[in-house]
């Protein structure tokens, strides 16, 4: 009887070490903050977005405690394998180059890439109605890397890199570039503004393909699958859909 309830009282002892780890378990997400509607800071420093949202959803669905840490854009890769937090959710395109620094999650949603310039100007977008322009775009983007492999880095025309998007939209409407190439839904999002209505997309979007996904360190592949697995609920169970339409009226899963 007395191994019975030395064995009873160890028991419980393990469930409550098993629930209170559960319970303290926490994780450290990793935001720009600079890049609205998808991440920015609100009037009183807060970190908001579509970013942030879906990953407080994910977080729920995990069931563990997530912190938001900010980081420059320039160094958020670096960051997250300086271990400075736990994963990456801030509009991160899945490319092969970023795969050998990181490991990706599925797609959380789909984006593309396009100019947008003033109203009033006739913008056409192929490679020789470019030669001349000065083109703003946000550093190591997607966009960037088109701008340079479409002309800018023969210098058919200027780029000029930003670290954060908001340096670019200033420069385009006080006149010192003639358009910007960014993501379409953030660039959605700016010219609905006061100072984005006199803009305007020009032409086609450059680029259909790009998915964009969470990132983690190389061979963290329990937290890649619990994130997949949460994405794959909230999905189902409409949490996606109600985040989505809060920033958009239309789907970009």
């Amino acid at each position: 009887m007395q191994n019975y309830k030395k064995f009873l009282l160890a028991a419980a002892a393990t469930l409550v070490f098993s629930a209170n780890a559960m319970a303290a378990e926490k994780l450290k997400m990793g935001i720009e903050a600079a890049y609205p509607p998808f991440n920015n800071k609100d009037a009183s420093g807060q970190v908001v977005g579509f970013d942030k949202d879906i990953g407080d959803a994910l977080c729920a669905k995990m069931k563990v405690e997530c912190e938001v840490v900010t980081s420059d854009w320039d160094g958020i890769i670096p960051a997250l394998n300086a271990k400075k937090f736990d994963f990456l959710i801030s509009s991160l395109s899945i490319t092969d180059e970023r795969k050998q620094a990181v490991d990706f999650t599925d797609p959380y949603y789909s984006n593309k890439q396009q100019f947008i310039a003033p109203k009033n100007v006739d913008f056409k977008t192929d490679r020789a109605s470019l030669k001349g322009k000065t083109i703003g775009t946000q550093r190591a983007t997607q966009a960037a890397t088109w701008l340079d492999d479409n002309g800018g880095m023969d210098g058919d025309f200027k780029v000029n890199l930003y670290d954060g998007q908001e340096n670019a939209y200033l420069d385009l409407t006080s006149g010192r570039l003639d358009a910007i190439l960014a993501d379409k839904y953030a660039n959605y999002d700016w010219l609905k503004s006061d100072a984005g209505k006199n803009y305007e997309f020009k032409g086609d979007p450059v680029n259909e393909s790009d998915k964009v996904g969470i990132a983690v360190r190389k061979g963290d592949t329990q937290l890649r699958d619990r994130l997949n697995a949460a994405l794959k609920e909230i999905v189902a169970d409409g949490t996606y859909k109600k985040i989505n339409d809060k920033y958009f009226p239309f789907s970009i899963y």
